[in-house]
């Protein structure tokens, strides 16, 4: 087996997923598969600003136990990448300098260990997008898959549509044929000779984290920065007291940053009203402004979503929530919209009655609930007929679903953008050979035993 490393350097939090796949078949299609996965203790490596060595110490755990998952013998050979979204994009745009700093700390750590490193960088967030755009439907062998006769097939499936919901960002990926407007969110992929024209758009400032703290920024500006504020996305007996400085400390809410002191404390108190917290969570999204034919939001160009589609990351974990914790289906836009009120009314003792594991984030549910739903349908227009098509899920088979393994594979160079070469159809002449002698073989064994019995039966005679 061979072994790849790849460390997802999230906003909120840093994961590593371990590869493996046969030695021998590097360019074949579904062989790679997820061998090990471990999460990092504590935040994201763009939390460690004021601090950059500890974003590299911090990794230690993970990195020792990636040298006992991974065969000593094959340390050396195993390529080791990290890659930084969205919570290092928006370090960068608030201080490159200190951004710098962070991922050197991080690569200096990484080139500690026996493995070979290939590089530490912060991924743009339509890197972000086609990468779980190409895991998804790698992982699904949409793209291509051996027949039992080990010959390649290329499917006449479409592909699927990725959605990605993280700390900071949001992403949309899927492939159309409608005309790309903005040439800045078209990306032609060759893949095992078959061009594919995808859409992509990465959302910044749209992700789970951030959603929150702009969302905290709107109500305090609508109720003038009062020392108690109503939360009407918190449930009825929830309240928490708050520094300025822990809702303005990022460049996207820094805009709507008050003349108050950032030491200045606001309490916070829940009243679950859910159609209170829709109008605020909406006033996050700009509908108006559009220069194309049709956009999305913000002024962003999207064509019309078409096909099947994969949520993965916070779609996955808000919808498993509600069906899981709130006992609720979601199949349809009301579905989700009605859950999202009924969170939204549950009182906070109700809430941890039911899911006690999930206190620190339970109060936000109400409020990204309602966010998927604003997103899904006002946002990326899916109806009452497309929104069925959405599948909610966090893995494909045994495997994360994410940018990590489309990174991967894009750096080993494990999909080729031709079909696979010659050595591969032998695979299937060899079939065709061994097939063609057991039927020979076994004709030889019928017709002798044939002429046995009919020579025994005329010696008889």
């Amino acid at each position: 087996l061979q072994y790849g490393i790849v460390l997802d350097a999230g906003s909120s939090h840093t994961a590593m997923f371990i590869y493996k796949w046969p030695a021998d078949k590097e360019n074949d299609t579904g062989v790679v598969s997820e061998h090990s996965m471990c999460d990092v203790e504590g935040p994201g490596i763009s939390s460690y600003s004021s601090n950059p060595p500890a974003a590299g110490t911090s990794l230690e755990h993970c990195l020792n136990q990636a040298l006992r998952d991974v065969p000593k013998e094959k340390h050396v050979g195993t390529p080791l990448y990290l890659g930084a979204t969205a919570g290092m994009r928006l370090l960068n745009i608030a201080d490159p300098q200190v951004s710098d700093a962070v991922l050197r700390a991080v690569a200096a750590m990484l080139k500690t260990y026996p493995f070979d490193f290939r590089g530490a960088k912060i991924l743009s967030g339509e890197e972000e997008g086609v990468f779980g755009w190409v895991t998804a439907n790698y992982l699904l062998e949409n793209f291509i898959k051996r027949g039992w006769l080990g010959e390649w097939i290329q499917p006449q499936k479409k592909t699927l549509g990725a959605m990605d919901f993280g700390g900071a960002s949001t992403q949309i990926t899927f492939e159309t044929r409608d005309t790309i407007e903005n040439p800045r969110n078209e990306v032609m992929l060759k893949l095992y000779g078959q061009a594919y024209k995808v859409y992509t758009h990465s959302f910044l400032c749209y992700g789970r984290d951030q959603v929150l703290k702009r969302l905290l920024s709107k109500l305090l500006q609508a109720q003038s920065y009062q020392e108690t504020v109503s939360q009407p996305c918190w449930p009825m007996g929830y309240k928490k007291s708050l520094l300025l400085s822990s809702i303005y400390d990022s460049p996207c809410t820094e805009k709507e940053r008050p003349s108050l002191a950032l030491n200045t404390t606001v309490t916070l108190v829940g009243t679950g009203n859910g159609n209170l917290c829709t109008l605020h969570v909406s006033k996050l999204f700009d509908f108006t402004n559009c220069s194309f034919s049709r956009c999305s939001f913000d002024g962003v160009f999207q064509p019309e979503v078409s096909g099947n589609f994969i949520a993965f990351s916070a779609f996955f974990y808000t919808v498993d929530f509600i069906q899981t914790v709130m006992g609720r289906p979601v199949h349809l836009p009301s579905d989700l919209k009605d859950a999202a009120d009924t969170i939204c009314a549950t009182s906070w003792s109700e809430l941890l009655q039911k899911a006690p594991k999930l206190e620190k984030r339970l109060p936000d549910y109400c409020a990204v609930s309602t966010f998927v739903y604003l997103l899904t349908t006002k946002g990326y227009s899916f109806n009452n007929h497309s929104f069925s098509n959405i599948a909610f899920q966090k893995k494909a088979g045994e495997t994360s679903i994410g940018w990590a393994l489309g990174y991967m594979l894009n750096l080993t160079n494990m999909i080729p953008a031709e079909k696979p070469s010659s050595h591969k159809s032998m695979v299937y002449n060899y079939w065709v050979i061994l097939i063609l002698l057991f039927v020979v073989t076994t004709l030889t064994s019928l017709v002798t035993a044939i002429c046995l019995l009919w020579h025994s039966k005329s010696s008889i005679i």
